[in-house]
């Protein structure tokens, strides 16, 4: 098993990562932080507690609230995809007295480091929002924080347009200064960016015939999640498809085989302008694995059977 933390700004499909992550033997999830980014921080930090409590894990994680803002820049959030409160209005209770977690006392970044240092080249960092929380803890100890064993960071836009510029993908958008603290690190990273996210994603189709008939709380959850309208056969928020940015980063942590990756050098711009947030290739720096082709129909199938 792959100890692993999971760093998230929990919104639609941040959820259906921790889900796919929890129900899977691969790996131990000892942690999960949470960050600003498609809601709010005290938002993301409600939703993770929502979320372990539809999952119920038998070995509690910790979990850490992290930074409420970007390094540099206004927060910017993500309601129009994810809803106001970022589950999409998915119905979960928090039940008094009924805990599925452990609160770490110190911030998300401090979590990190310590858990880096505790389990020295064993624990894999999964980071499915802002880069913040992880340029923090590279700032507060670089040392530390090379005792990771990997990286994984859905994000970024390589070879392909972006998704809230034509330039830039939400999570760098929103900390582009973080980003490139955390790609000069010189750290163990694999990126999942657009280039491969944009080509797993869920139909109308493959909803009725494949994830309807699990007929369980989790697939109930994932239908009511996304916003799909089982009796109108569409989804309700005027889209033909649902991304599965999130889930792809924890599926490659579970089997890297359903990726290609390729070394590259990449640097972001920070600089306020119409390419703001920008990931571009360049030379000369360290090189990070990235991925750009996927088994898009090996991984539907993973996640699927995860929600059995």
């Amino acid at each position: 098993m792959k100890k692993v933390l999971i760093d998230c700004d929990v919104g639609v499909d941040d959820a259906l990562a921790l889900i796919l992550a929890f129900h899977s033997d691969e790996l131990e999830v000892k942690a999960v932080t949470g960050v600003n980014g498609n809601v709010p921080l005290e938002q993301v930090f409600e939703n993770i507690q929502k979320v372990l409590c539809l999952i119920r894990p038998q070995d509690k994680p910790l979990i850490a609230k992290g930074a409420d803002q970007p390094l540099k820049g206004n927060p910017i959030h993500a309601h129009s995809v994810h809803g106001k409160d970022g589950l999409g209005g998915a119905k979960i209770d928090i039940k008094e007295g009924e805990e599925w977690w452990r609160f770490s006392f110190g911030p998300a970044d401090e979590l990190m480091t310590e858990m880096a240092c505790q389990s020295p080249d064993e624990m894999t960092l999964i980071a499915t929002g802002p880069l913040t929380n992880l340029a923090l803890a590279i700032q507060r100890d670089r040392e530390g924080m090379r005792k990771l064993k990997e990286i994984v960071i859905m994000g970024g836009a390589v070879r392909t347009k972006g998704n809230v510029t034509p330039h830039a993908e939400f999570n760098i958008f929103s900390d582009p200064l973080a980003a490139k603290i955390v790609l000069d690190s010189e750290l163990p990273i694999t990126l999942v960016p657009l280039d491969v996210t944009h080509r797993v994603f869920l139909t109308p189709q493959w909803i009725e015939e494949r994830l309807t008939p699990i007929h369980n709380s989790f697939s109930q959850f994932v239908i009511e999640v996304i916003g799909y309208d089982i009796i109108a056969h569409r989804f309700l928020r005027d889209s033909d498809f649902i991304y599965l940015h999130d889930p792809l980063a924890v599926a490659v942590v579970i089997d890297p085989t359903l990726v290609r990756t390729e070394p590259l050098s990449l640097d972001v711009n920070t600089h306020e302008g119409e390419q703001y947030g920008h990931m571009t290739e360049v030379s000369g720096k360290s090189k990070i694995d990235v991925c750009l082709e996927v088994d898009a129909e090996r991984f539907l199938d993973l996640f699927l059977s995860r929600l059995r």
